[in-house]
């Protein structure tokens, strides 16, 4: 019965592995938002997101850039529609005098109302928030260090209220919300002026 029941795990665990989804932006055009993409920002401000090349990519040669300013930038995948599962990005803060942040977000009703979580390069933590309304308000946060310049791991697996965040590789926060029940998309972010680049968008889920 126990070899049955570690099969049976195994296999679930494996078809969940096998069903996700990566985005590495390698045969997109450069220069443009990738298609099938929101390309926006929360707030005012004039967010810019377009593939680039970059000979720092973990998957080469594009990546996902962000080098506008706006209140919080975001850019999400307009055919997911996720309610439980997990977000993942690969990210580089690059430059920024208000802000070096990059961010996932899940659950994503329109550019106003969605979760997020973020890691920032100048005040070297990482937050998970609620955004109603556009409206961003903080429920859990923790130090850690976050170096600029260099390429991060941030991931979100989320199921009913709970919620939980790991950074390259370690888990962080675990925090529990009931801003947002219903599925959503799953996408990017960052803020104010944050100069980022993303690559290996992985999301899975139902």
């Amino acid at each position: 019965m126990k070899t049955l029941l570690f099969a049976s795990l195994i296999s679930i665990a494996m078809t969940a592995l096998a069903s996700a989804d990566t985005v590495n932006f390698d045969n997109l055009k450069t220069g443009a938002a990738p298609p099938g993409w929101t390309a926006t920002q929360t707030g005012s401000g004039s967010a810019k997101w377009s593939v680039e090349k970059d000979d720092s990519a973990p998957s080469q040669p594009n990546v996902l850039k962000q080098s506008g300013e706006a209140t919080f930038p975001v850019c999400f995948k307009n055919d997911t529609s996720l309610k439980d599962g997990f977000v993942e990005v690969k990210f580089k803060p690059v430059a920024g005098k208000e802000d070096q942040a990059g961010g996932v977000i899940w659950r994503v009703q329109d550019a106003n109302n969605y979760y997020i979580s973020r890691a920032n390069a100048l005040e070297d933590n990482v937050t998970i928030y609620h955004t109603i309304n556009g409206k961003r308000v903080a429920f859990k946060n923790i130090n850690t260090k976050v170096t600029s310049g260099v390429w991060h791991t941030l991931r979100v697996n989320f199921a009913g209220n709970k919620f939980t965040v790991t950074f390259d590789g370690n888990k962080v926060i675990e925090a529990t919300d009931e801003s947002f029940a219903n599925a959503g998309k799953v996408g990017v972010w960052t803020k104010a002026d944050s100069v980022t680049l993303f690559d290996d968008f992985s999301f899975s889920g139902k």
